[in-house]
């Protein structure tokens, strides 16, 4: 890779300078190479240019290798600032509330078939894992042992999972991270289940009891991927499965081989979602009813946080829709892409950018990362 070095300087010195190398849209220093430059002493610093090698596209396709080789994305990004500016974004919006009539009585059924439980298996979305968290799971859950699923860890990088995996460890949780259409994290979810609950036969034997197949609660909000985790321990479809919220509306028991037996839950949310960026960003990650918000308002959010997002950027958005994004607000660049796309359809224009999202066409996104 060529260097141009370009600028005056009345007075220089030599030195050895890192050699540059770009992977994914962050600038890395790669200790393995140096070139030789010559730096000003008392003038403006040189404009730098990198010639000789194509930065690669990070979304050239759906799910590009957004795996940051940082301690997060870009070192001095600063989460707790991008939470404090989706409050403010938020605020002037319609409240989402999504409470459906099978929720509250699956949640009083849920609290009965608590006490049959030995293990809780706690399922959440790896890109937003503390909005997907039920704020009263722990007094229901007491003493009990819990296992925690991060699913869909094939939208999140690497980083996200190590993240996350130390916090959780840090607080004595066990934590699987799991991808419920292919199976990954299955069987090791299905292990742990089994030795967690392994204690409550050992209890049965000292009582003179026959040993009996561990029961655990698949739990966790609409659509975060429980029935599918299950069908993919089974091998088979015995849970409805869909990409949407609201799909399970019944508790169901299933068996597992002869030493564990699953209880599949419909998705529990609390009656009312008082945070309402938490409620956006199940919003965004299609983890609520869409009748509960308004698509282009959570649209329009969503490109704001891709804006500022170090793994996205407003050079992803540009690269994927052809139109410009600089110096634009969420509402504009989606009435720009309603115009360039859509025939003006707004609508249209903010589920498609949703969906995008989704479908992980903007590559492994995160909306959330560990409290420090």
């Amino acid at each position: 890779m060529g260097v141009v070095l370009l600028g005056q300087w009345p007075s220089v010195s030599t030195t050895w300078v890192p050699n540059l190398h770009f992977r994914g849209n962050q600038e890395h220093l790669s200790r393995k190479t140096c070139f030789k430059v010559k730096s000003c002493v008392s003038s403006p610093p040189p404009v730098i240019q990198l010639v000789g090698r194509r930065t690669p596209s990070l979304y050239e396709s759906g799910n590009a290798n957004l795996d940051i080789a940082l301690d997060g994305y870009g070192g001095d990004f600063d989460w707790v600032d991008l939470d404090s500016d989706l409050y403010y974004w938020t605020k002037e919006l319609r409240p989402v509330q999504w409470y459906p009539g099978h929720i509250a009585k699956s949640e009083r059924e849920l609290k009965e078939q608590l006490k049959l439980m030995d293990v809780v298996i706690e399922v959440r979305d790896a890109r937003i894992p503390l909005s997907t968290t039920h704020p009263q799971m722990d007094s229901w859950l007491g003493n009990r042992k819990r296992i925690l699923v991060l699913n869909r860890e094939d939208m999140i990088s690497k980083v996200d999972r190590n993240s996350w995996a130390s916090y959780f460890a840090r607080q004595g949780v066990k934590v699987v991270f799991s991808n419920g259409k292919l199976g990954m994290g299955t069987m090791k979810l299905g292990r742990f289940a089994k030795a967690l609950g392994a204690s409550v036969n050992n209890k049965r034997r000292a009582k003179g009891l026959l040993p009996r197949p561990v029961r655990a609660g698949v739990v966790g909000y609409p659509n975060v991927g429980k029935s599918s985790l299950i069908n993919r321990l089974l091998k088979r479809r015995m849970c409805p499965a869909a990409p949407r919220p609201g799909v399970t509306r019944e508790l169901k028991w299933v068996q597992f081989g002869k030493d564990l037996e699953l209880l599949d839950s419909p998705g529990i949310l609390p009656m009312r979602i008082s945070d309402q960026t938490a409620a956006i960003k199940l919003a965004i990650c299609d983890d609520i009813g869409e009748r509960s918000y308004n698509v282009i308002d959570v649209a329009t959010i969503l490109v704001k946080m891709l804006n500022r997002l170090p793994a996205v950027g407003v050079k992803a958005l540009q690269s994927r829709y052809k139109i410009d994004v600089e110096g634009h607000c969420g509402a504009t660049f989606i009435h720009k892409l309603a115009v360039h796309l859509f025939n003006g359809d707004n609508h249209q224009a903010a589920f498609r950018i949703l969906s995008d999202f989704r479908k992980g066409k903007f590559g492994w996104v995160a909306l959330e990362r560990p409290p420090r």
